[in-house]
């Protein structure tokens, strides 16, 4: 029974490592700037909104033609909400990719003490409001955007707002 014990540890390790054999390292495809504008922008102000609209009530679809009238209502209510939520987690993975670059051409500063620890900030409160997310709790939800505000003002106080960019 051991041995069958063992082989299956040896199986299984040799099983994980195999998943991610071959595979390349993740390349950026946008600056940092295109990432905070693409993903985490709109996915926060999804986030906002609850602070001022139950998604349990969430308004009736788009008309008219267009993608943007045809789908706007296929994910909605908490749904969405939990959407956003795990969108901004996965962006903290995102701006920590090597040789990603901020919009003045500089290389993300995964150096620095301090961009680890926005980071994880940022993973923080976007793991709380996907809790409050999946309990359709709207007071939650609207109490973790305050976190989701911190994260996003810490590292813009270092980062964003001085000139040059992307340096402390």
């Amino acid at each position: 029974m051991r041995f069958v014990g063992t082989a299956l540890v040896l199986l299984l390790a040799a099983c994980a490592s195999a998943s991610t054999a071959g595979l390349p390292d993740p390349e950026p495809m946008g600056s940092l700037a295109q990432v905070m504008r693409g993903i985490l922008f709109p996915n926060s102000n999804i986030l906002f909104d609850v602070q001022s609209i139950d998604p349990a009530n969430p308004p009736p679809a788009a008309a008219g033609g267009g993608a943007t009238a045809n789908f706007s209502g296929i994910y909605s209510g908490w749904q969405m909400v939990e959407n956003a939520a795990i969108a901004l987690g996965e962006s903290a993975n995102l701006i920590v990719i090597p040789g990603r670059r901020c919009e003045n051409g500089r290389d993300v500063p995964l150096s620095e003490p301090n961009w680890a620890q926005f980071t994880q900030q940022l993973k923080d409160a976007a793991d709380v409001a996907l809790v409050a997310a999946r309990a359709s709790d709207q007071a939650a939800a609207s109490d973790a955007t305050n976190d989701i505000a911190e994260a996003c003002y810490v590292c813009h106080e270092v980062y964003r707002d001085l000139e040059p960019r992307c340096t402390p």
